[in-house]
């Protein structure tokens, strides 16, 4: 597992902290559980660190399972429960060849992040195969969770050209601590599951120090985001909070 920091312009910072000047709310009433949200990028064929100069997707799902058996927790695993009698064999014609993890963004610098960057590189037998993935999270060893889709894509052969990219930042939901990924693929024909990869197999998906934006926040600040009526926070508001913390991190270490 790769960690790395990433410095974020001050322009940006300013982009976000407009809003605020222009008397955005910046604390609302907290709604329990807590809807999980991410802000993704992905794609095919493009340079690491610029997944987000792509289509941007703001996603919700339902809050973190974190009691329960996470090996009946994927999609894979509800095929996989056949009638009596009936057997579920491994694919052999689609595999992972390999799988990389790089975090960033650590406003408190407490040692979690709040940025999964994830490379993978999935093979077939066939010259060719439209795919697609489905990417979950665990928290310390719980139940996984669905985390990201992917859009359909093809992959060719065992060639190493054809990885796929997926950058994500964690904004609400997902409580401080390890978390652990698992890669499912699908045929995107018929939905069919054919192959997996996790932190059984790769340590990379393993033992990942996660929180979200509004848990990243330095000098004790906590930001609590409402999903009801009534004065809700805002997404944008909730990142232009974070510019302005994060530009007043920066004034403090220039000075």
């Amino acid at each position: 597992m790769k960690i790395q920091i990433r410095r974020i312009s001050l322009l940006w910072y300013f982009s976000l902290a407009f809003p605020l000047m222009a008397g955005a709310p910046v604390v609302c009433a907290e709604e329990s559980p807590e809807q999980r949200l991410n802000t993704t990028s992905q794609g095919q064929n493009i340079q690491r660190g610029s997944v987000g100069g792509g289509t941007i997707s703001h996603d919700e799902f339902e809050p973190l399972i974190t009691v329960g058996d996470r090996k009946s927790s994927s999609r894979a695993s509800g095929q996989q429960n056949l009638s009596a009698g009936q057997s579920q064999s491994t694919h052999d014609d689609f595999w992972f060849y390999d799988v990389d993890v790089e975090l960033f963004a650590d406003l408190d610098r407490d040692g979690y992040y709040r940025g999964i960057d994830l490379t993978f590189d999935a093979d077939t037998y066939f010259s060719a195969a439209d795919v697609y993935a489905v990417i979950y999270l665990s928290y310390e060893y719980g139940p996984w969770n669905e985390f990201v889709v992917t859009e359909n894509f093809t992959i060719f052969g065992a060639s190493g050209d054809d990885e796929y990219f997926i950058e994500s930042e964690l904004v609400s939901g997902y409580p401080t601590g390890d978390y652990d990924i698992l890669i499912e693929l699908f045929d995107a024909y018929d939905g069919a599951f054919v192959a997996s990869i996790g932190p059984d197999e790769s340590s990379e998906l393993s033992f990942l120090p996660l929180e979200d934006a509004g848990r990243d926040t330095p000098f004790g600040t906590t930001i609590i985001v409402n999903h009801g009526g009534g004065g809700s926070f805002s997404w944008f508001a909730l990142m232009a909070l974070l510019g302005v913390v994060g530009f007043a991190r920066q004034l403090r270490l220039v000075g």
